[in-house]
């Protein structure tokens, strides 16, 4: 799944958690890949999963391409 970094950065600082979307911001290209990007994802705290769930409860509205 792909995402925009910019909407990750953002959903990341509303939920408080701005050291994780500073690293985010660091070291990704404009667009995310999960599948790609998965083990870079996971070395900043992120889990594949548990953005899946974050993505399903319309934390990224419509950024998202399959």
């Amino acid at each position: 799944m792909k995402l925009d970094k910019q909407e990750l950065v953002r959903m990341l600082r509303t939920e408080g958690d701005n050291d994780t979307a500073d690293q985010v911001a660091e070291r990704f290209a404009d667009q995310i890949d999960t599948d790609r990007d998965g083990d870079a994802l996971a070395a900043v705290g992120l889990d594949r999963t548990q953005l899946m769930s974050k993505l399903a409860g319309g934390g990224f509205g419509s950024t998202l391409t399959p």
